[in-house]
């Protein structure tokens, strides 16, 4: 068909070997031609083969790929799974679907209801939205290679795992009901027929009238019959179709034969053969009428509603994706080819029997007695203008009987698929296949006992419109799919069918859900409300499904679009985030360090972790970021993580501090670990001093995290195994909060997705007496469980304080970070129960009182609940005699050069002052934050700096962060 580009076929072995005598022939160079097997994925191919890496192609030197292939060995080939062509596995099954039981027992009445022209507007306007749909489905599915499942697969991987596996599971309820619906619908004409034809006939084991029981024996006796033929593979599948195709084409034969021969006892049934009177009649005039309820009689919409499900069998063939030899070509052609060739016998018929049949009213009164004849009202009226009769009853029985088959074979394939992607637990049994065709045989019997539950019920009208409803749902997510590809301009949308358009799929997704609400109302909210459930479940659940949907691209285009309006819109101090870049290394060697990065920015803000090397190759460099990726996920701490290549620490973080993040999606604070072993490492530590002096330059505040045993671990444990315990909420008394447990945050951010009420309190009531706890278990080099001191070191950011102070020694005023970064840490499970204390420095002994007021003030306005507000004395007054003992101690150890010791005198004397002030005060605070020296390396060398760093906080027994704010404020107390 035009509009689909023609494939080459190839033979996999002989093509493969040919190419690589072709690539061994190079003996120049190692680059490797343009090949197919290079994009496949690894599980379709021969041979597990890779193109030239860079670092082979840079060497010229490349690996054998050519040892896995001995040239002349017979390579032995499993036998080859049964594939149809685009007419067995498209357009008959579309066809027999199409000209279902809707042509033979609905067409007649759409005609005596609307009458001739807009009967065939009705079939016109169900073949436009098919046509749209299947011009939207032919784009899909060639936009790249499509598996089983259908019209589930297409969806999934065009807008995602959402409302593919809300439609998969709609899907395959739908077809394994519709199964037992056409079966009913086959005894039902059976036993009209054996009425007609079969004098006093009045039931087999029922009365004719009730039949239930008739329905149920008969209906499951063909059900057993259908599976049968289901397991036995796709190959009878299509001979069993081809026979009742052939019944269905002789059906429509007989009925245009007899339409030429009436015979003179039919005319009491409303047929008088080919006259200008009664075309005149019947083509402009309606007769909406409804004897049994005359005051609820449809109109034009109402008798469309009735008959598009006629034309819901466009995906029959869709649905066995995964058994045709080629889906993009097939689909296209063999869905396009059905409707063109179903919809106008349709409309012939249809004007036929306007031409021809009288309809009701031609007849006497009916509001005084029964009318059983005329179009309006005999289902039969297509089996009294056939000239057999009975061809046209063996083609409705063919009509059902294939309906029926298709849509048994078609529901296990759509489970299969949904089943092997894990978008629902407890699923996966249905993945298996088996045979050469990975026939679904459990999918087969779950469907068959759906069916054999519903046969047994003996009348499905309740549903009908309700699985009609769940099919339309398909065709609009498969019309809004192609709009949503093309509006994103994904360069991965690249359909080799090129006659769609994007805003003739969009009027095809409104004139689905148009459809769905004029077949019924109640069933299209309930069809919508079952897709929003199914789609938010998993969405909760979250499963790895990451296809390359175009809901994917959309996120991305969003992301872009929403930067780049952020870097567009001035900063408010309202807004202010801090958004850390944190010097961790590998994440999974400074636990507490990232512990507390994540405490700051907790899922709604920027964290940034730099993990800078000095000789990685680029193989390592991808390795470091896949581990440092999986960790952080393992912990859910929403991080990025990356890796920097230079020589020295300094350089390398000047690199990271300059270029992390994009526009205003970039740090604005960085974090680093104490250097513990600042003393032996002379150029480290004028790093690490400069460092934080390019920081502030930067317009960077800065943060330094001091912890009684470290930052580092990395020399303490060997391994790590995160776990998953379910613990009972009674049972959770180990003090540790989770990595995910901020619900207090999500409350704030109003993103939190809630399960819906109607969907009923067990599993909120499971969740609230069991939950599911992530715990990292840690060995040692020697295999054993390190010990519990060392574990709780490890743990320390995430125990939970059940009471205690943070101590905030606002020294100087940076903007206000030194204050808001602990306002933050108490917004956080693990200083939810603590208190805040100030601690602000005063400038006159006699005036503490009034500055003590005044900063009470200060934080009030600021909106910061404080226990305490202390004003520390001017400290000027000399330090201890032990203090200036151990300071000299310090600064011996540390070589720092007497001039500065002398130039810097008094300044170190306060900070003296400061560390005896600190321990006396904050003694037992659980944690203390404190106003970070400025570095000044003009005038105060690393040395001295460092010591005063030390002799403040040396004795602390708690974590004790040292903050510097870049000079902007971070606080308002303005609306």
């Amino acid at each position: 068909m035009a509009g689909i580009t023609s494939r080459t076929k190839y033979t996999s072995l002989d093509d493969t070997v040919e190419d690589k005598l072709g690539y061994f022939a190079q003996k120049m160079t190692v680059e490797a031609f343009p090949s197919e097997r290079y994009y496949r994925r690894s599980s379709s191919v021969h041979f597990n083969e890779n193109r030239p890496t860079i670092e082979e192609l840079k060497t010229g030197l490349a690996k054998s790929e050519f040892q896995d292939l001995e040239f002349g060995k017979h390579v032995p080939f499993h036998d080859e799974a049964f594939k149809m062509g685009w007419m067995k596995g498209v357009l008959m099954p579309c066809l027999l679907n199409i000209w279902g039981v809707m042509l033979f027992l609905r067409l007649s009445w759409v005609v005596g209801q609307c009458g001739i022209f807009q009967a065939i507007l009705v079939i016109t306007l169900c073949n436009v939205v098919t046509f749209i749909t299947s011009l939207s489905m032919s784009a899909v599915s060639t936009n790249g290679k499509i598996k089983g499942g259908g019209i589930y697969y297409m969806i999934s991987r065009s807008l995602g795992a959402e409302f593919g596996g809300a439609i998969g599971v709609l899907l395959t309820i739908a077809n394994s009901i519709a199964v037992a619906t056409y079966l009913i619908g086959f005894v039902d004409s059976l036993l009209d027929m054996l009425k007609q034809y079969l004098n006093n006939f009045n039931g087999i084991l029922d009365d004719i009238d009730t039949r239930v029981n008739d329905v149920r024996w008969i209906g499951a006796s063909l059900l057993v019959f259908c599976l049968v033929l289901a397991i036995v593979g796709m190959n009878w599948v299509t001979r069993v179709q081809t026979i009742l195709l052939i019944f269905l084409v002789l059906s429509q034969v007989d009925f245009i034969v007899g339409s030429f021969l009436p015979a003179e006892d039919e005319a009491k049934f409303g047929f008088v053969g080919y006259s200008a009177k009664t075309f005149s009649d019947n083509f402009m005039t309606t007769n909406y009428h409804d004897h049994d309820d005359p005051g609820n009689a449809p109109g034009f919409f109402q008798v469309f509603g009735v008959f598009f499900p006629a034309v819901t069998g466009i995906v029959a063939g869709a649905n066995l994706s995964g058994d045709l030899k080629d889906p993009a070509e097939a689909i296209p052609k063999g869905t396009l080819s059905a409707i063109e060739t179903s919809g106008d016998p349709a409309e012939y018929i249809a004007f036929l029997n306007g031409s021809e049949s009288i309809d009701v009213f031609s007849y006497d009164n009916c509001t005084l007695r029964k009318c059983d004849y005329g179009s309006s009202n005999d289902q039969q009226t297509l089996a009294k203008i056939s000239y057999t009769s009975y061809l046209v009853f063996a083609g409705c029985f063919a009509a059902t009987l294939s309906s029926a088959i298709a849509s048994l074979v078609g529901a296990p394939r759509v489970l299969q698929a949904l089943a092997k992607d894990k978008l629902y637990p407890l699923i996966g049994f249905f993945a298996n296949g088996y045979g050469k065709n990975n026939e679904p045989i459990r999918g087969y019997v779950l469907s068959f006992l759906i069916a054999l539950g519903c046969v047994m019920i003996g009348n499905l009208d309740v549903v009908s419109s309700l699985l009609s409803n769940f099919f339309v749902a398909a065709y609009a997510l498969i019309n809004f799919s192609v709009f949503h590809a093309s509006m994103v301009k994904s360069p991965g949308w690249r359909p080799a069918f090129k006659y769609y358009n994007q805003w003739v799929s969009l009027i095809g997704t409104f004139l689905c859900v148009a459809v769905m609400f004029l077949m019924d109302p109640i069933t299209a909210f309930i069809t919508i409300a079952c897709v929003g459930i199914l789609y938010f479940y998993i969405k909760y659940r979250k499963p790895e499904a990451h296809w390359g949907s175009s809901t994917e691209a959309q996120q991305f285009v969003n992301t872009l679009q929403n930067v780049h309006e952020l870097s567009n819109a001035p900063d408010h101090v309202k807004n202010f985030r801090p958004k850390v870049l944190v010097f961790s290394g590998n994440p999974a060697h400074r636990i507490p360090l990232m512990d507390f990065a994540n405490l700051l920015t907790k899922k709604l803000s920027l964290l940034m972790c730099a993990d800078i090397q000095h000789d990685v190759t680029t193989k390592e460099r991808e390795s470091l970021k896949e581990v440092a990726s999986n960790w952080l996920t393992e912990h859910k701490m929403k991080a990025f993580y990356f890796v920097a290549k230079d020589r020295t620490f300094e350089e390398g973080a000047m690199s990271c501090m300059s270029l992390a993040g994009l526009g205003k999606f970039s740090p604005n604070m960085i974090l680093l670990g104490y250097k513990q072993n600042w003393f032996d490492d002379e150029s480290g530590t004028c790093q690490y001093y400069n460092i934080l002096h390019e920081a502030l330059d930067m317009n960077l505040g800065l943060s330094i995290l001091r912890l009684p045993s470290g930052c580092d671990f990395s020399n303490k444990f060997e391994n790590e195994e995160v776990l998953d315990i379910e613990i009972s909420n009674a049972e959770d008394d180990d003090g540790l909060c989770d990595d995910d447990d901020d619900d207090d945050d999500e409350k704030d951010t109003g993103m939190t997705l809630k399960i819906p009420k109607f969907l009923g309190n067990d599993l909120d009531d499971k969740r609230r007496r069991h939950r599911s706890k992530r715990r990292s278990i840690f060995t040692g080099q020697d295999g054993n469980l390190v010990p519990s001191a060392v574990l709780d070191d490890i743990n320390i950011f995430k125990r939970k304080k059940q009471q205690g102070v943070i101590d905030i020694w606002w020294l100087y005023d940076d903007g206000g970070l030194t204050l808001l970064l602990p306002v933050i840490l108490k917004t956080r499970k693990q200083f939810g129960e603590c208190q805040l204390r100030v601690f602000a420095l005063g400038s006159k002994v006699d005036d503490l009182d009034s500055e003590t007021k005044n900063m009470a003030k200060l934080l009030k306005k600021f909106r910061i609940c404080c226990a305490d507000v202390i004003i520390i004395p001017p400290v000027t007054t000399d330090a201890k005699e032990d203090s200036l003992v151990r300071f000299e101690e310090i600064c011996n150890r540390a070589n720092t050069p007497i001039n500065q010791l002398l130039e810097n005198k008094e300044r170190s004397n306060r900070f003296l002052r400061l560390a005896e002030i600190l321990q006396e005060r904050s003694e037992h605070s659980q944690l203390v934050v404190m106003t970070l020296p400025m570095p000044r390396p003009n005038f105060i060398c690393s040395s001295l700096y460092m010591s005063w760093l030390e002799i403040m906080s040396c004795d602390m027994a708690m974590p004790f962060l040292f903050v510097r704010g870049n000079q902007t404020s971070v606080l308002t107390f303005y609306s």
